[in-house]
């Protein structure tokens, strides 16, 4: 079920199939009650200007872009249940909460090579960093509610890694980034050819200077950066920025996708640019070999020593996961406790599911217990059924030109998805509960760094005890897409500016647009 609709939209769906046995059952359904509210929930069905029912309003051109890429594989596989391989305590760990058990799973790190290392129910006593880097490796507990990996020394005390914010205060540089569980690769980034001429986003080929590296299959990234005049900047914001002179020239797109053939010079994807090429931005195509793929994390709880939350950059690294240069890799049914921050996501094409935040620490005077819940970098990632039982400063941050991740069916005590400048664009929140609604829009990120959300980020179907409204001014460009926020105020849409539909989240269909996209693209109900 979800939000009480789903016996009443399987009964829509088998009336369009089977008319006939619907006529039958229509007086057994007076009786029950069922026919009238079956009725009153199919007038109250509403789609979208930009979807449509079925996909049928949209366009790779269209202000709405395609997101139905994010996740592992693609979401063309379900994520893979890994054979297991060792135990920890094959390795001497005891699990009974006293003993340091850093040096077994130390060692099983170090052993396996493929497959699951197992953790069996109990609390295990951790006091340095676990890295997996290498590919198909699985750390696996029985539970988040059995297996309990407990970090009583924070990142900073054992590996020191002090920075600064923007404004020079001195912070350690764990307060943004870095996990305990660490998974770590690199993609072998390699030109292959450069890209000739302009193209548009939307476009699924290219001109380059040469196919002869290239083959039909291939994974490769369409990749190019800014100017000094951030001129690549101003266009991921699709021409609204703001201030960008501190982003100086910086700012990169790119998209990773499938080669499908070949014609002369020129290469057809199997996906849209999410943005226009030009020659000034020097676009080109570079091999996409990651080094660490179907790896994860899963059935684990982190829990760290419930200390009050001292507030923003006073973090020392009480950090559960971070993913860095890995791409097709998960984290799966994890619960963090009274941790800093939660998830760090970077690289491409990682799926989080199932992650529960919680805290017994006492907040800072913003009503927070940590800094960032969970934090995307990279693109193509896709969040699903998390739940965040506690308020961080930042729940979920996108930032630094991240593209086409997907929140969706998730949900928070007040929910605030953090935009945190650098031209995050082209991001989708879809089917969430916002909880209280009061910080939806409530961001980070330095100053001159550009308006918090770049172009075309997409909210649709966000529920909230609160009415929301439409983002303010600061936030982002008109190129945006607002659809079916729990609100009190009257659509304002325009194809070319700003898209504020006011759909009542009950009635908007689909519920979950990235679901509904991945259904379409493969064909699937």
């Amino acid at each position: 079920m979800r939000n009480g609709h789903a016996e009443i939209d399987g009964g829509f769906r088998s009336r369009r199939l089977y008319p006939d046995m619907w006529i039958r059952k229509a007086s057994s359904l007076i009786a029950a009650g069922w026919l009238l509210t079956a009725i009153t929930a199919s007038s109250a069905v509403q789609h979208s200007a930009l979807w449509g029912e079925r996909g049928e309003n949209w366009t790779p051109q269209s202000r709405l872009p395609d997101f139905s890429f994010a996740g592992y594989r693609c979401g063309e596989k379900a994520l893979p249940n890994v054979p297991s391989s060792v135990s920890v305590k094959d390795f001497g760990a005891k699990g009974d909460g006293v003993a340091d058990d850093s040096q077994a799973f130390l060692d099983a790190l170090e052993k396996v090579r493929s497959g699951a290392i197992e953790v069996p129910a109990g609390r295990y006593r951790i006091t340095c960093i676990l890295e997996i880097n290498r590919p198909n490796v699985v750390l696996r507990g029985a539970g988040p509610d059995k297996t309990i990996l407990y970090f009583p020394i924070p990142l900073n005390d054992i590996k020191p890694n002090w920075g600064a914010t923007t404004t020079g205060e001195r912070t350690s540089n764990y307060s943004w980034s870095g996990g305990f569980v660490t998974l770590r690769g690199s993609f072998g980034l390699q030109t292959l050819a450069n890209i000739v001429g302009d193209a548009k986003r939307g476009d699924t080929s290219v001109r380059v200077s040469s196919s002869d590296p290239l083959r039909v299959g291939q994974r490769i990234e369409v990749f190019q950066s800014d100017m000094p005049d951030n001129s690549l900047a101003v266009h991921l914001y699709s021409g609204d920025s703001g201030p960008v002179q501190n982003l100086n020239g910086r700012t990169q797109s790119s998209l990773v996708c499938r080669i499908t053939h070949l014609e002369g010079e020129r290469v057809h994807l199997n996906r849209p640019l999410r943005c226009d090429l030009r020659a000034a931005w020097r676009p080109q195509l570079r091999s996409f070999d990651p080094t660490v793929t179907e790896s994860g994390v899963e059935n684990l709880c982190f829990e760290f020593p419930n200390q009050p939350y001292k507030g923003h950059f006073t973090e020392l690294g009480f950090n559960a996961i971070a993913l860095g240069g890995v791409s097709d890799c998960w984290v799966r049914n994890v619960r963090t406790v009274n941790a800093d921050s939660g998830l760090f996501i970077g690289g491409n094409f990682n799926t989080v599911q199932g992650v529960i935040l919680e805290s017994q620490r006492g907040h800072d005077n913003q009503n927070c217990v940590g800094h960032h819940g969970i934090s995307l970098g990279g693109g193509d990632h896709l969040v699903t059924d998390f739940d965040f039982r506690a308020r961080y400063i930042h729940d979920i941050t996108v930032s630094h030109h991240c593209s086409g991740n997907v929140c969706a069916r998730g949900r928070g005590v007040d929910l605030a998805l953090d935009h945190h400048r650098y031209a995050p664009y082209e991001n989708l929140f879809t089917d969430l509960d916002a909880g209280v609604g009061k910080r939806l829009w409530k961001c980070g990120g330095g100053a001159d760094l550009g308006k918090h959300c770049g172009a075309r980020g997409t909210f649709w179907n966000i529920r909230a005890a609160s009415p929301l409204g439409y983002p303010p001014a600061a936030f982002g460009p008109p190129s945006m897409n607002v659809v079916a926020l729990e609100t009190t105020r009257p659509s304002d849409t325009a194809t070319d500016s700003k898209w504020f539909e006011a759909i009542r989240p009950s009635e908007i269909q689909p519920q979950d647009l990235h679901e509904a996209q991945l259904r379409r693209r493969l064909g699937t109900k």
